[in-house]
């Protein structure tokens, strides 16, 4: 799905997401679950507090857990992923369209048609080439830097670069206003989840070149743009075009959402323990693991929320870089990293559990092994030494880590830092704003040694949408590279195409576990921890789960409109 980052979005991070629905009934407690208290009514502004701006507006641009749930509220695509509340919060579902594809019987072709009274926030209607031209724009080498899979999907013609460059994408064809039909380079029996991407977002013919979007956007969902100040607020207002008929998706209960930006991570803390003012109707992030035992005290009993997630943090080692270029000083650095002193810079394992497979436990196709094995995940900085040894550096080497400018990343980055000095290895951080991060660590060309970063599935916690992006060869790209490692092996390439042409679910998860084993044979990347997800919204906000983990402002709502 995309990258951690402080919603998501995320995203900390690891995403810092949140799962929540309106709902109704009575009030369970514990973090071990959900905390079901009280109805959604109409009206009223949600609070959003977070220490991190959002990566981009521009949904081709911005593909992150915290921009993803944001994106929920502004924008629409043919087809979504169900609401929290439904019962399979994992499904897919129609969304401007009527209904999931239609595909043929060779699976290369994809049919949708678009509901009635669909329109963007400026009345005019949605059609079949707003679809098209809004989802052509992941082609264009600037803009399109966000989520790949319909461009690797498509069968567009070679040297394509989107339609401000290169025109009409005729492998999507319009025959009239209601109707898509997709062309595909190969069957691909999840293309429906691809489409629920922020880049199958329509906009109007001709819109949002160059910068256009950044600082505004074209609506499609129940709510606009009403102030946007860069590192500072973001209001949102109703979008009166929006029809609540055409969306069995998002319920739009409040009348605004505020999202307050640049506030310190404990401060917020603080505020929502306090409960003070319009703060009673403010959500967050995961909160600080200082405050994690704080939340024992009674009088949060049935607010706290913990979200078990499907998000890997790792290190990425970069493998064009010299010496990570040799597989031996990857598999030294693998067996360095104290993994248990990470783990303690996370926030303990209250908060996070150590681990050793690409796939976490959540994901499908998981397998259970550690091939750089060390007593308690302390590292084994004897045996890294012997393997730079036999690589030709027995006096060590020197190396810089790109880390987010954040209190965790940066204690997690001071931990490798420490352990990897066990075995001669010389780590140099260099510290990146997190509104930049991904674009800065997805562009090869300024990419350093090795980046802390984290990643989620997009879809139905999938394999098939963790280990292509993270480690195909064939996708690494100038900017919006998601193959940190840049690896590019073609026996790892051959096994992803074997897996992805799977159409037994059970023999495409067993497959997947095999190639988690096989691409980490070669180290590209050192998996460190799974954060779970602590959460306390505001007393005023109701219908608070945790059902996937990730976020759905969606359906989220107040008790009591005239609050705050």
């Amino acid at each position: 799905m995309k990258r951690t980052a402080p919603p998501v979005a995320l995203a900390g991070l690891v995403v810092t997401t949140l799962a929540l629905q309106a709902c109704s009934g009575g009030s369970s407690s514990g973090p071990s679950g959900a905390a079901s208290n009280g109805t959604a009514v109409r009206g009223g502004t949600v609070h959003v507090l977070q220490a991190d701006d959002f990566s981009y507006l521009d949904p081709a641009r911005g593909w992150d857990g915290g921009v993803n749930a944001f994106y929920r509220l502004v924008y629409r695509q043919l087809v979504t992923k169900a609401p929290n509340d439904a019962q399979d919060p994992n499904a897919m579902v129609p969304d401007l369209a009527q209904s999931l594809g239609k595909v043929s019987e060779d699976g290369l072709t994809w049919t949708y048609t678009l509901k009635d009274g669909i329109k963007f926030d400026t009345g005019a209607p949605i059609t079949a080439k707003d679809v098209k031209f809004g989802i052509s724009r992941s082609w264009d080498p600037e803009i399109g830097i966000g989520s790949p899979y319909l461009k690797q999907l498509v069968d567009a013609p070679e040297g394509y670069e989107g339609p401000y460059r290169s025109g009409d994408l005729k492998t999507i064809e319009t025959p009239d206003d209601k109707t898509i039909v997709f062309h595909l380079k190969a069957p691909f029996p999840e293309f429906d989840a691809a489409l629920s991407m922020p880049s199958g977002t329509p906009f109007p013919a001709g819109t949002g070149s160059g910068d256009s979007f950044i600082n505004d956007i074209v609506s499609s969902g129940p709510y606009d743009l009403e102030k946007f100040t860069p590192g500072s607020t973001i209001q949102l207002k109703r979008n009166e075009q929006w029809d609540a008929s055409t969306d069995t998706v998002r319920k739009s209960l409040p009348d605004k959402w505020q999202f307050d930006i640049g506030i310190d991570g404990a401060t917020i803390d603080e505020r929502l323990m306090a409960g003070q003012g319009a703060d009673v109707n403010a959500i967050a992030g995961s909160v600080q693991t200082a405050t994690i035992a704080r939340l024992q005290a009674p009088q949060f009993t049935g607010r706290v929320v913990k979200a078990p997630s499907t998000c890997q943090t790792y290190m990425g080692l970069n493998s064009t870089k010299k010496p990570l270029d040799n597989v031996q000083v990857r598999q030294a650095v693998s067996y360095a990293v104290d993994k248990s002193a990470v783990l303690n810079a996370t926030g303990g394992n209250q908060f996070a559990t150590v681990s050793t497979t690409i796939l976490p436990a959540t994901v499908s196709g998981h397998t259970d092994f550690d091939l750089y094995p060390s007593a308690n995940h302390a590292g084994d900085p004897a045996k890294a030494k012997e393997l730079l040894t036999q690589a030709g550096l027995a006096g060590g080497f020197t190396m810089t880590l790109d880390v987010r400018s954040n209190a965790v990343a940066q204690r997690q980055a001071e931990a490798i830092q420490q352990s990897l000095a066990k075995a001669g290895i010389t780590v140099k951080l260099n510290v990146i704003d997190v509104s930049t991060y991904y674009e800065t660590i997805g562009t090869p060309s300024q990419q350093h040694d090795a980046a802390i970063t984290g990643w989620c599935p997009d879809w139905a916690s999938s394999a098939s949408t963790f280990l292509p992006p993270l480690f195909d060869g064939r996708t690494i790209t100038p900017k919006g590279n998601q193959n940190l490692a840049q690896i590019n092996d073609d026996a790892v390439n051959k096994a992803i195409d074997a897996a992805k042409n799977q159409t037994d679910l059970t023999a495409a998860n067993t497959a997947w576990g095999a190639l988690d084993k096989q691409i980490l044979e070669l180290a590209p990347i050192v998996p460190l921890n799974v954060e779970n997800r602590i959460y306390l919204p505001g007393t005023n906000v109701a219908g608070v789960v945790a059902p996937t983990g990730d976020v759905d402002y969606g359906i989220v709502g107040l008790k009591d409109a005239s609050k705050g």
